[in-house]
């Protein structure tokens, strides 16, 4: 099966702020990661091209766009700008590539689905971006890759594609992009009371959506019986053509943005385990505000995809990537999230909230 790692330089440098949270460089990391391990020969990388706005009013406003181009050219926003789209804002701020980077991602999950319209999968890290609405930009997102991505794969022929979502925090846009539809399933796994507090258990989005809100310090063990008895099943019970990973890396343990305590582990059997559940997988990236945690998982994302071993200690090359990061927000870390890709597993309790949950979920396949 085709492997596709899907980058993109626009990611070197670009950044939404100093005192923002995705200050830390995460792509370009991954990227040298990678490359440093010689696990990115030509043939299987692609330059992400830059979505053009025809492309992207195909789930954003032609009035939303517009306002998005302006905010770049002009680097600043009208008051009425920033009430009616959410730009100029703390979490979405006025920065140089604020509409070339993201369309830059959009551009990678639309390149993706060609990439795997006869079969494939791809890792697009820099997509994932869940939280864009159709008329405005939420949560770091100024534009909805996965909703145009899919939207993408139906166009090329997917009858029904499976929405997976393991970011720490719902996807609300995504949610709102595909609401009642019956050709995406979308199954959302995340914390329980964050931001943007949508997603409870019995919200079936329309009758499509499986929501699972998780309790903090969420463990490995737990994600295991969620992923063996909710995603799972509920892929399989829908049969799709095409399978999206929204692989956000912020449910780690070493997150500061959420309260959850997962190992990169989970995610990467989440990879494998639906590898091959449908001809089409992409995998994106999502949310994670660890430099060192971030580009860890996801380097191991395409590792699990393009079927490379993940060695028990990394070359020196490779450890110069890492001990190259700074942060501005915690210390130096230790020495494993320097010298190793997985980190030790995180097991524990199954406590009852999560077994509840569970429970609910199952009664609906």
């Amino acid at each position: 099966m085709s492997a596709y790692f899907i980058g993109s330089n626009i990611y070197r440098g670009s950044s939404y702020g100093r005192h923002h949270p995705l200050s830390i460089p995460r792509v370009p990391t991954v990227m040298d990661l990678c490359h440093a391990l010689d696990w990115l020969p030509e043939a299987q990388y692609r330059t992400s091209p830059r979505a053009k706005p025809a492309a992207l009013t195909q789930f954003h406003t032609p009035d939303y766009i517009a306002a998005l181009l302006q905010a770049e050219a002009a680097q600043e926003v009208s008051d009425a700008v920033r009430d009616r789209h959410g730009l100029g804002t703390l979490s979405n701020p006025v920065f140089p590539e604020m509409y070339r980077r993201p369309a830059t991602a959009v551009g990678g999950g639309l390149l993706a689905a060609e990439l795997v319209a006869q079969g494939g999968v791809a890792h697009n890290p820099g997509g994932g971006t869940h939280h864009g609405f159709s008329d405005r930009a939420a949560g770091f997102c100024y534009l909805n890759e996965p909703v145009l991505t899919i939207r993408r794969l139906l166009a090329l022929g997917c009858r029904r594609v499976a929405y997976v979502d393991i970011d720490a925090h719902h996807c609300d846009g995504v949610a709102a992009g595909f609401h009642g539809s019956d050709r995406v399933r979308m199954i959302s796994i995340h914390e329980a009371g964050r931001w943007p507090f949508t997603g409870v258990l019995g919200d079936t989005g329309g009758g499509a959506a499986f929501n699972l809100p998780v309790p903090r310090g969420f463990n490995d063990s737990e994600f295991r019986l969620v992923l063996d008895q909710v995603i799972l099943p509920a892929v399989a019970d829908f049969r799709p053509d095409a399978i999206y990973l929204q692989c956000g890396a912020d449910a780690v343990l070493e997150d500061p943005l959420s309260r959850l305590a997962l190992s990169n582990n989970a995610h990467w059997d989440t990879v494998r385990a639906l590898r091959p559940m449908a001809p089409r997988l992409i995998v994106s990236g999502g949310g994670g505000y660890n430099p060192w945690t971030v580009a860890r998982l996801w380097t191991g994302v395409w590792a699990v995809l393009s079927d490379r071993e993940i060695p028990d200690r990394l070359p020196d090359a490779a450890q110069e990537v890492l001990g190259a990061l700074t942060w501005t927000r915690r210390a130096r870390p230790g020495a494993a999230l320097l010298t190793r890709l997985d980190d030790d597993p995180r097991e524990g309790e199954i406590r009852d909230a999560v077994r509840d949950g569970v429970h609910v979920l199952k009664q609906r396949l």
